[in-house]
Order: C-alpha cells, then structure tokens, then sequence
C-alpha cells in the first residue's frame, strides 16, 4: 500500500487526466493520441524513479509542461518542410532536390486514386510497372533503354550482383570512394559476391593499369565518380573513350556518374549521355540530385543489359512505388519540354543584383543594426562539383549571442531555418531560399532579433 504523505506516489497523475490537458490535446494531429499517451508513461516513470530515489513531487502543473516539450521534440523528428539557408543547393540531409509544385499537382490524381502502375489498358491484364520512364530517359541522354530504382546505390548493386557476381571487377585505388553515410565501394562489390581487382594508385591510374590487370575472369571494367571531393594536382586517369577502346570482348565498361547531370552545364561535371556516347556499356546516376526529380537510381545502356537486369530478383526488392513513378515522369517530361528549369541552374543562374534586392527588403524589415549583407558563395552540393562555387549573398546576423545558440533557435522557428556559421558569425545564404520563403524568413528574423535587442543580445558590432 503506498503512502499518502506529502511527497507520496499516490500524487502521481493518471495518464488520462494528462491527456485532457489542453497543452497536450494540441499534439494529438501532430503525433497521434497513442504517441502522446506513451510519451506521458515515460515522464510519469521517470518521475516516480525520480521520487523513489527522495526526489519531491514536482507537481502536475510541471509534469504536462515538461511533457509538453517532449511531445516538441518528438515532432520536430517529423519530416516536414524547413527552409534551407546553406548556400548548398542539393542538400543531402535537408532532402536534396525539391520537387517542382506543378509536378507536384499533376502528379496529385495518380496518388490519391487508383492508377494503373501494373494494369495495361490495352490488353486489361498485368502489365509491367516502368510507364514511359524508359522512353523519357532514352531520348534525354541517347541511351536504347533505361530501368529506374530506388537510388543510384541500387543501380550499382544491382549491376554488379547480375552482370558481374563470383567474378573480378576493375576499380582505380582513387576511385574506391565512400559516399554518404557509409557506401563503400570495396564493401559494395564484397556484398555483391564480386572480386574487386585495384589497379593504379590514389591519384595515378593509367591505361596500362587498367589493360595488364585484364584475366579470363574479369567481368567489369568500373568507374566511380568521386562524389564529394577532388584529387588535383599530380594526376591522371584514362578517358572513358580511351578506355573503352582497350576493353576486351565480352568485359563491360561501367559508370557510376552519381550526380545525374544530363542537360545542365556544370563545372566538372560530364554528362550521361557524355558516358554513353564514349563508349560506357552501361551509366547509373540519380534523379534527385542534379536531374531534379524524387528519390531515384537510373540506369541506362544497351536494351540487352537493361533486359538482364530488369529481369533479375533484385529488381523487385529495389523498385520504386506509384508516387516516384508519377512524380518523375512529370520531371522528365518537363525537362524534355524545357518548360521547368532544373533546381541547380534556377539557383546557380540568379544574378548577384537580384539577391541583393532580395537581402535588402529583408533588411529593411528587421530592427536596426542586427543583420548585414555580406558576399558569399553557393554550391550545388549532393555529390555534384565539390570544388566549384557561385557568387551569393547572405544576411548576416549581428547578435551578442554564441553564434551556435542562434543557429538552434533558427532551427526550433516555424518554420525551422537552417544556416551556417562564418567567421564566428551565422550567416543565411540568399540563394537557396525559395522565393516564397524569403517572406517567412523575414518574419522569423523580426521576432529573433526583436528578442535579442528586448534581452540585450544585439545588436554586436
């Protein structure tokens, strides 16, 4: 029986009496009533430990403010829109690519209905599930076929698992990369039951490398690019059309190209259909990087290697659902159109005049003295020219705060702002907002820096 002094467990809150708080009510559509109710037996757990250990009762006023903000931490691991003020255009953590709206919209009746992802109209029996994907692609880089998957690091493992798999492949010591979070070229092709054969060195790797590490066995000639850095100085590596001409019969040329460029003009960057023409059997790269498109692998070639593996098991397990299906489809017919410009080139294009324009009016709005313009850069980012950068401008933040401090109280605004740190000082980059935030973040700067001056934190000069 427990006790029922002042400091007893009995004065512990039911659950359901903290779940008619009003200050919790409001996180039932953002987290479900079940989420909120489970958060609510954790706090009340931690308490209780909390007071079995002499701790005093805080009271329930305390208890529903405390877990108030954990229901706020909780959602803010929601995906949901943020505005990104990175100067980094594709960013990888913050969703790389945006989807265009009017892709967006044209794409609505096919994922809120029925569609016929697998239906053929003609025959009204099963059909296959690619639409006219192939046909876009096909035309856009000048390739005879195309497969789409999930991402560009399923295109590689499926390539390597059904045209290369208890046999050698060929990869430079430059080029066995890791990318993203832990996508490593050597472990990749270990995982895919192929035998990686290294030729050259980190930054040389010639023709000869590549022709005397040539065996019965070899299956695959592959190339990687280097996604976010660059070996500069003494080096060299073959052409893909040098090298192409040396393969052996029956050895194929791959390349992962990563970032998807097809018809932009990049610094660095060399193009799909570049690849295709010089002589690779087969390119892999992704739709959501530089093409500008969902969360996708392509892979395009010749019509008999795109047979193999569309037909191989691996292909199930990496195909995508109706909504990239149809979101892509709008991309690639915009883009075949020029009726949409791609992500990158509408943001590496702006004019310097025209941000500044942008940062001024922004300025104009915020109190006196807490912000500035000042010269920066922009990058397109997602694996794609890591050395190349742009001329931007960014707004400045002249505030007494720790640097850090403002960035995590720009990131808890509505919605959240996420900037950099330059020169001890957070800047947000103008070139990658979206037109229609600029207002947004207008608005979280007036209250933010409003704040700082009422408490004394600005403005710093």
């Amino acid at each position: 029986m427990r006790k029922s002094g002042p400091n007893s467990l009995a004065q512990l809150p039911q659950i359901e009496t903290l779940l008619q708080s009003e200050e919790l009510k409001i996180w039932f559509s953002r987290l479900s009533r079940p989420l909120v109710a489970r958060l609510a037996s954790e706090t009340i757990a931690e308490v209780r430990t909390a007071m079995q250990e002499g701790g005093e009762f805080p009271g329930e006023p305390a208890i529903v403010r405390a877990l108030a903000e954990r229901c706020r931490e909780t959602a803010g691991r929601r995906i949901h829109h943020l505005i990104n003020a990175t100067g980094v255009v594709l960013h990888t953590n913050l969703g790389r690519a945006p989807i265009s709206k009017a892709a967006w919209r044209s794409a609505e009746a096919v994922n809120t209905g029925f569609s016929n992802l697998e239906f053929d109209l003609k025959t009204g029996k099963r059909g296959k599930r690619k639409g006219i994907i192939p046909d876009l692609l096909s035309i856009l880089v000048g390739a005879q076929d195309a497969l789409m998957v999930n991402n560009n690091a399923a295109a590689v493992f499926l390539i390597l698992s059904a045209l290369a798999k208890g046999r050698e492949v060929i990869v430079s010591r430059g080029e066995q990369v890791q990318i993203g979070g832990g996508f490593r070229i050597p472990e990749i092709l270990a995982q895919t039951g192929t035998r990686m054969v290294e030729v050259g060195t980190t930054n040389i790797t010639r023709l000869e490398d590549y022709t005397n590490a040539f065996s019965p066995d070899t299956a695959m000639v592959l190339t990687v690019h280097a996604s976010n850095f660059r070996i500069r100085g003494f080096t060299d590596r073959p052409g893909i059309r040098e090298l192409a001409a040396s393969i052996p019969e029956g050895v194929l040329l791959v390349v992962d190209q990563g970032s998807g460029t097809t018809t932009e003009r990049i610094p660095g960057e060399q193009s799909v259909s570049h690849y295709l023409s010089s002589g690779a059997d087969l390119v892999s790269f992704s739709g959501d990087k530089v093409l500008g498109g969902p969360q996708a692998g392509f892979i395009v070639g010749g019509s008999e290697l795109i047979r193999i593996l569309s037909r191989h098991p691996l292909n199930r397990v990496f195909r995508p659902g109706k909504t990239i299906y149809s979101l892509m489809e709008e991309a690639l017919v915009a883009r075949l159109n020029r009726s949409a410009e791609p992500p990158v080139e509408a943001v590496l294009s702006l004019p310097v005049e025209q941000l500044r324009a942008r940062g001024e009016s922004l300025l104009n709005e915020l109190p006196p003295n807490t912000a500035g313009l000042v010269n920066s850069t922009v990058t397109t980012g997602g694996g794609s020219a890591p050395d190349e950068h742009f001329p931007s401008l960014s707004i400045e933040l002249l505030v007494k705060d720790k640097p850090e401090k403002t960035l995590a109280a720009l990131r808890r605004m509505d919605p959240p702002i996420v900037g950099t740190i330059v020169g001890g000082r957070v800047q947000l980059n103008l070139a990658t907002l979206l037109p229609e935030e600029v207002q947004l973040v207008g608005e979280s700067l007036k209250r933010l820096l409003g704040e700082a001056t009422r408490r004394g934190s600005g403005p710093c000069t």
